[in-house]
């Protein structure tokens, strides 16, 4: 597989040690000092791209591949509410289109049970849920994808909860933000963001009555199990056509 990596950050650089494992090519490597060559000439022979940037550059960096024929695995957040003008310019075009906010296979699994389990509290009176993100200071964007996703399964089972807000003190770019906790809507999940350190990633959907507390937690304690699941996103998606997600890579993986 000749892969293309977009974005040379901390993240781009695991996916090329892995790629390298498994016997993959890096034939192109796209940071911001080269962004320019990200066009047809480059792209040409590359079988998928692996594009992990900026929310502000994540949307082009998509389009141009699919423009240009090429399949991509896109783990960036921060700017998905244009994602399905992609998944819809991937099918007009036959092209593949590889997208989740969380590369992880615990996460996903996670957010399997997340789902799950706000339905049975459908059956359970006196407990409230909120979700807990602690990411490293470099990540840009509030709350995260991973929590946005936890946040939408709870919307989507929940019958309590009809959307999410985000109270992340100190962070400067945060959607849907309360300035204080106690800002939340009823009917709303709370999601609270920490930027702290070199934290990898740290999720909890909390539910809490007068009694007691039951949580479900994920920590990530390195950036190679998300490179890796990118990695093994980028060989599902070689000679596909189609938007695909994690579920469609785990219903494989049985």
């Amino acid at each position: 597989m000749k892969a293309a990596i977009i974005g040379y950050g901390k993240m781009g650089r695991e996916i090329e040690r892995i790629l390298h494992e498994r016997g993959h090519e890096a034939a192109l490597v796209i940071d911001t000092e080269n962004a320019a060559e990200l066009d047809a000439e480059h792209l040409r022979g590359i079988d998928v791209a692996l594009e992990f940037t900026t929310p502000a550059t994540a949307y082009r960096n998509i389009r141009t591949c699919i423009e240009c024929g090429v399949a991509v695995v896109s783990g960036t957040t921060g700017w998905t509410d244009r994602l399905p003008e992609l998944q819809a310019l991937c099918r007009e075009r036959g092209g593949a289109l590889f997208y989740a906010s969380n590369y992880c296979l615990g996460v996903n699994l996670m957010f399997r049970l997340n789902r799950c389990l706000a339905e049975m509290m459908n059956r359970v009176g006196g407990y409230d849920v909120r979700i807990g993100e602690v990411h490293h200071t470099q990540k840009k964007d509030a709350p995260s994808g991973t929590a946005i996703t936890l946040a939408e399964g709870i919307v989507e089972n929940l019958d309590a909860k009809r959307g999410w807000v985000n109270y992340a003190p100190g962070i400067a770019h945060a959607a849907n933000r309360v300035e204080r906790s106690e800002e939340t809507p009823a009917d709303c999940v709370e999601i609270r963001s920490v930027r702290e350190g070199e934290v990898p990633g740290v999720h909890t959907v909390t539910y809490e009555s007068a009694d007691d507390v039951l949580e479900i937690r994920h920590t990530i304690r390195n950036r190679r199990t998300l490179a890796a699941g990118a990695v093994t996103a980028a060989e599902f998606l070689c000679g596909k056509r189609g938007v695909f997600g994690m579920d469609d890579l785990l219903q494989q993986s049985k």
